[in-house]
């Protein structure tokens, strides 16, 4: 896609695929971080990295095992919850452990028995060994991110504001609920060769926590964070593959900073201090 600006393909496929990563992870991320759901970012997140790790233990291909347990994942978090009687937020603590548990295992194992597997890419990303078809799949995982916000803004705002008044309204919250959760499964899962199961969250959160500093209602929101967290994940890319350092670790650093700087100058803020 952008072989005319960028001769190298290697670098070329890396912008490409954080680019297309950063927009969906950013657009979901605000209904999460609206929802306040945050937790379902690093479940599912985690649920990628123990499929993966699944895939690699038993041959299978680490990408399609990653989405197949995360959508496993999405489709359990409802009925264990009401089935338990408990909130959606224990049960999905309860599952980041099992998860965390599953992907540590298979990964100490493979190294006991001395497979010659390597977690690092799977832990903290490799953005230099993926292939074309990946980044296409971003692509369309962050086309429909987009178009899923477009059509059901009206319906995702009503939920943000409030989920009962939303149903009372005739809003069929579930099924919506349901496709952010296969949206979050096949994001998370397409992004783990990318940024690593251990850093997928930031990129989930963080640029809606970054916007939400400076902006006052939703749209705004959505606007915003995608913008920051493209611009942050080339620049992120750019600079670690200049400079010979790990992509993703120094991307979350970034966006970890622009968080920090975000929050000591944000609008918000400074109104509130002034209405003190």
């Amino acid at each position: 896609m952008l072989e005319c600006i960028i001769s190298n393909n290697i670098v070329c496929h890396a912008v490409e695929a954080m680019f297309f990563a950063s927009v969906a992870c950013a657009v979901l991320g605000v209904i999460i971080t609206q929802l306040k759901i945050s937790s379902i970012g690093f479940t599912m997140a985690h649920a990628a990295f123990a499929g993966a790790a699944c895939g690699m233990f038993f041959g299978f291909d680490p990408i399609i095992s990653a989405i197949a347990v995360s959508i496993m994942i999405a489709l359990l978090i409802g009925p264990l919850a009401e089935r338990a009687k408990m909130p959606e937020d224990t049960i999905l603590g309860v599952l980041f452990g099992i998860l965390m548990a599953i992907a540590i295992f298979f990964i100490a194992y493979m190294q006991y028995v001395g497979k010659g597997f390597n977690a690092t890419s799977l832990l903290f990303g490799d953005v230099i060994s993926l292939y074309r078809g990946e980044v296409y799949a971003l692509a369309l995982i962050s086309l429909v991110a987009v178009i899923f916000v477009i059509a059901f803004y009206k319906e995702i705002s009503a939920i943000i504001f409030d989920k009962k008044i939303a149903e009372a309204a005739g809003i069929k919250v579930k099924p919506i609920y349901y496709a952010l959760l296969f949206m979050i499964a096949f994001t998370v899962a397409l992004s783990l060769n990318i940024v690593g199961g251990l850093l997928l969250y930031v990129w989930l959160i963080t640029p809606a926590a970054i916007a939400y500093q400076f902006m006052f209602d939703v749209k705004g929101l959505f606007v915003m964070a995608p913008v920051i967290a493209a611009v942050i994940s080339v620049s992120g890319a750019l600079t670690g593959l200049e400079y010979c350092l790990p992509v993703g670790p120094l991307t979350a650093v970034i966006f970890s900073v622009i968080f920090v700087i975000s929050v000591l100058f944000s609008r918000k803020r400074k109104i509130s201090h002034r209405k003190i």
